[in-house]
Parts: C-alpha cells; sequence; structure tokens
C-alpha cells in the first residue's frame, strides 16, 4: 500500500514573510496606477493650459488685427475711399461686434458713399485717364529710377501701371519694390509730412509685402499715440498730457495736419490740466503742470498761472500768537511776578478817577 504524497494532500500555510511579499505587491500595482493617473491628468492639464494660451494669443491677434482695421478704415474715411473705409469696419464688426465706434463709423462711411456715389448718367463728355502705354520693361527701369531718388509716390504708381500691363512680370522683384517704396512713403508721411493716417495706410499696405522692421513699427507706435492723444484734446486734458508726454522726449517735432508738434500738444495739455485742477480748487496739483509747461517754453501767462497756483496752495500767512500769561512757566521767576502785579495795580487806580 502505498503512502500518499504529503504536498498533493496539504496545502502550504500562509506564513508572514509570503504576506508581506504580497503585500508589496499590493502597493506596487497601486503606486504604478496612482503614477499613471498622475501622468494621465498632467497630460490632461498641460493640454488645457496650451488650449488656453492658444485662444489667448489668438484672442490678442484679433485685438491687434482689428485696431489696426479700424485706424485704417479712419484714415480711409479722412481721405474719402468711402468703399474701402466701410470694407474695413465691416471686417471689423465681423471680427469684434463689439469693438467700440466701428458701427458708428460703418454707417458713417456708408452715408457718405451714398450721397458722393456716380449718377446713374454717364457725363458728356466721358474723361478717362490716358493709358501708360509703356511697356512693362521701361516700367520696371522707371520704378527702379524711382526708388533711387527716393520718388516713393511715383515708383508707387509706376508699379502700379506695371501690375496693370503685366501682373507676373518679375512678380518677387517687383513685390520687393512695392515694399520699400511703401515703408518708406509711410515713414515720410509721418516723420516730415505730418500726414500720420495716410502713413498709418502705406505701412499697413507695405506689410502685406514683407514684416516691418523694427523703426517703422516704431513710427506706427508714435502715430498711434498722437492720434489717440488728439482725440482726447480738449476732452480730457489728463489722458492728453499722458500720451503727449510718451512722445515729445522721442519725437519732439512729431506732427499732425493741423502743424502743432508733440512738444506743442504736452505743453498746452499741461497749462489746460492746471487750469482745470484750478478750478477744481486743487493750486497744489496744478503747481506741477505749469511748471512742466514753463520748462519747455517762456509763457507770461502760464507764468501768471503758476504763481497764482502758489499763492493759493501756500494759502494766507497764518498769525502768529501773542504770548499770554497762560505760559509764565517760560519766563524767569522774577519777571513772571513782576508783570502781574503790575497789570492789576494800574487798573484799580484809573477807574475810580474816570468813574464819576
Amino acid at each position: 500500500m502505498s503512502v500518499p504524497n504529503i504536498e498533493e494532500t496539504v496545502s502550504t500555510p500562509s506564513t508572514p514573510k509570503t504576506r508581506r511579499k504580497s503585500r508589496w505587491v499590493l502597493w506596487a500595482l497601486t503606486g504604478l496606477l496612482v503614477i499613471a493617473l498622475l501622468a494621465a491628468a498632467g497630460a490632461y492639464l498641460g493640454y488645457r493650459e496650451a488650449i488656453r494660451l492658444r485662444l489667448a494669443k489668438q484672442d490678442s491677434s484679433i485685438a491687434l488685427e482689428t485696431t489696426t482695421q479700424f485706424q485704417l478704415g479712419l484714415a480711409d474715411l479722412a481721405a474719402k475711399r468711402y468703399d474701402t473705409a466701410r470694407d474695413r469696419f465691416t471686417y471689423v464688426i465681423k471680427l469684434d461686434p463689439s469693438f467700440p465706434g466701428a458701427r458708428d463709423k460703418l454707417a458713417e462711411a456708408m452715408y457718405q458713399a451714398s450721397i458722393t456715389a456716380t449718377p446713374t448718367f454717364a457725363p458728356t463728355p466721358t474723361l478717362t485717364p490716358t493709358p501708360d502705354l509703356r511697356s512693362a520693361d521701361e516700367l520696371f527701369n522707371q520704378a527702379k529710377q524711382n526708388l533711387a531718388s527716393k520718388q516713393w509716390d511715383q515708383a508707387i504708381a509706376t508699379l502700379d501701371s506695371l501690375r496693370k500691363a503685366n501682373l507676373k512680370y518679375h512678380s518677387i522683384e517687383v513685390d520687393g519694390m512695392y515694399y520699400v517704396a511703401l515703408r518708406n512713403s509711410g515713414a515720410d508721411k509721418i516723420l516730415k509730412l505730418g500726414q500720420l493716417q495716410e502713413g498709418l495706410y502705406d505701412l499697413a499696405l507695405a506689410e502685406r509685402f514683407g514684416p516691418l522692421d523694427g523703426d517703422a513699427n516704431g513710427y506706427r507706435t508714435w502715430a498711434n499715440l498722437y492720434l489717440t492723444g488728439a482725440a482726447y484734446w480738449k476732452v480730457d486734458w489728463q489722458k492728453a498730457v499722458d500720451y503727449f508726454s510718451q512722445i515729445y522726449p522721442y519725437y519732439p517735432g512729431l506732427r499732425d495736419p493741423s502743424g502743432m508738434t508733440a512738444t506743442e500738444r504736452f505743453r498746452l495739455a499741461s497749462i489746460g490740466l492746471g487750469d482745470q485742477l484750478v478750478a477744481s480748487n486743487k493750486p497744489c496739483d496744478a503747481v506741477k503742470h505749469y511748471q512742466a509747461a514753463l520748462d519747455l517754453s517762456p509763457d507770461p501767462q502760464a507764468q501768471q498761472k503758476l504763481a497764482a497756483a502758489q499763492n493759493a496752495c501756500s494759502g494766507p500767512p497764518k498769525p502768529t500768537a501773542a504770548p499770554t500769561s497762560a505760559t509764565p512757566s517760560a519766563q524767569p521767576t522774577g519777571e513772571a511776578t513782576a508783570k502781574p502785579t503790575e497789570a492789576p495795580t494800574a487798573t484799580p487806580k484809573e477807574t475810580p478817577t474816570t468813574a464819576p
């Protein structure tokens, strides 16, 4: 009779060592699961953050685009390019329906376009521009000469004729010539001619052919600051001062079609702000603004206003208090006893003689 194998009939009992091993395996699996969950959560949060940054960048790009197009629309409106202005304001509203002033300017552009529309009947005789019959080669060489002599507007007109004659003629070189002409035309209009809106328009067109350089971007920034400050003229002197204070230290001669430089704008705005503060019973605050105006240029009227503000700020002289007998402790003991005894003795002697 065979003896049964003990290992086959009796199960191996659980020992503390095997229990510790099983517990360690369980903790390891749990740790791996937690790590996997954390990694998944981190990836999700990173994805959400990337989406947020992308949306924020998109919003910033939209804000920049709408602001630029709105400014260009204002330039078109001022230049009586009403159809172009209408298209720009429509585009701004499409990107940002709540853009301030866009709907009003769109209505103005549409109204101006309607009252200046070409009548249905053709006037007699009908005048047509003389076509430029020069060849593409001649126009191309002429545009080069215009650029070399810095005749930017003539170069743009010649390039327009070239594009009408042959759209594909040296297209890459013509694009580069357009960029140079428009970029420099915009810079000259802003810095030399005081045509800020027209200069901004040319720079915007140049940007279609290539990114603007740092200097051109600076000209655009200063022009926008000037136009914004001028929009607050006589409406909000504080904001006018704030804007022109940023311009005149760097471009003191920057001006608009009125001929007023950024320096003169800042000076007059400072006087206007000082007058406003004096009227609001704040002469001390007005002093620094009058002084800022006088630091730029002598002005007798501003000097008088400064003096008046300084006097009002300091106020009338305060009367000095006469010494009284209430403070005898500061005097020597002998004087303190002598003065009170003299005053009472004089009064009784006089009152009996004058009473009858």
